[in-house]
């Protein structure tokens, strides 16, 4: 991502975070860190444009927040769901475990998500 894209993207994230009342000031970098479950160098490179969060963090993030993961990621459409229209549609996630959960499962090979779905049809 360029360094002109990651600042806007960090400029996006202080506006969520200012929106779900994540703390200003020198305390923001530690409740972005607990909240994320990151360290407080990641939370401090992402606060300023330094670095960018992983894909699937930042899908987690933005259900988190209530936040469009389009507008997060680009500035594109609603902030938030509460300014989409009615052509639009909702986010299909509806919580942050199952956007992680999302992404691991994709990381996975063919054979090792096929073995993970046996095991959850299995425990049924």
């Amino acid at each position: 991502m360029p360094k002109a894209s990651q600042k806007s993207l960090a400029d996006r994230l202080h506006e969520a975070w200012d929106y779900t009342n994540v703390p200003r000031g020198d305390r923001r970098t530690t409740a972005v860190a607990e909240r994320y479950n990151v360290s407080r160098e990641s939370a401090r490179k992402w606060s300023l444009g330094l670095s960018v969060p992983r894909d699937e963090r930042l899908r987690a993030m933005a259900v988190q927040m209530g936040v469009g993961y389009e507008w997060l990621c680009t500035g594109r459409g609603p902030m938030t769901s509460a300014d989409l229209e009615v052509r639009d549609q909702p986010n299909s996630y509806d919580s942050a475990e199952l956007v992680r959960l999302n992404g691991l499962v994709r990381s996975l090979s063919r054979k090792k998500r096929l073995a993970l779905i046996q095991l959850l049809e299995d425990e049924r």
